[in-house]
């Protein structure tokens, strides 16, 4: 990290060189996230949130996603036919297969746990994706798959925060580490 000097920072623009640099940067990484869909992105990232819910023993999911990238990969999936998510039931049930297919929890035991889809909201330029995990037997030695995006795009990070009562554990998942065990 870092440090400023702040007496530095008042100086003529010759040395503040780096502060020019860091206003272009961000200027440059806002302009990746305006609300139109079309608008390029120079990096491929997922967030998701999975808390464990002791009441109904299971997880809850919230995978928040690119929009444009989602679209790309359904409609590479779809023999290329243009899918476009909106805030509508149109297309669940092609996101509902795609996550499936890219999203696993396997048990201690080696059973792969059900994933059942809630739903997806469109949010600005990106779509969250909510899922349930029916989870009654014990939290450790579960095995997570997490390549989603990843098929189409070779830089795609996804980024996994599992909350367990009060504790917290991240994973990031990319083309090489497709697979983390969790144990709480």
């Amino acid at each position: 990290m870092m440090s400023i000097n702040h007496n530095n920072i008042l100086k003529p623009a010759k040395t503040n060189r780096l502060g020019r640099f860091l206003l272009l940067g961000v200027i440059l990484l806002s302009s990746a996230f305006k609300s139109n869909n079309t608008a390029f992105h120079a990096f491929h990232t997922s967030l998701t949130e999975m808390r464990y819910n002791t009441k109904s023993k299971g997880f809850e999911v919230s995978l928040r996603v690119f929009t444009d990238d989602l679209e790309k990969v359904l409609s590479h999936d779809n023999q290329n036919k243009k899918i476009i998510v909106e805030n509508n039931d149109k297309n669940d049930a092609l996101v509902e297969q795609y996550v499936k297919k890219h999203f696993m929890l396997v048990n201690s035991k080696n059973q792969l746990k059900a994933v059942q889809y809630i739903g997806k909201e469109k949010e600005g330029d990106a779509t969250w994706i909510y899922l349930e995990l029916p989870m009654s037997e014990a939290l450790s030695g579960l095995r997570l798959k997490n390549d989603v995006l990843i098929d189409m795009f070779e830089d795609q990070t996804n980024i996994v925060n599992v909350f367990v009562k009060e504790e917290k554990k991240s994973f990031i998942f990319n083309a090489k580490t497709k697979i983390f065990t969790i144990d709480f």
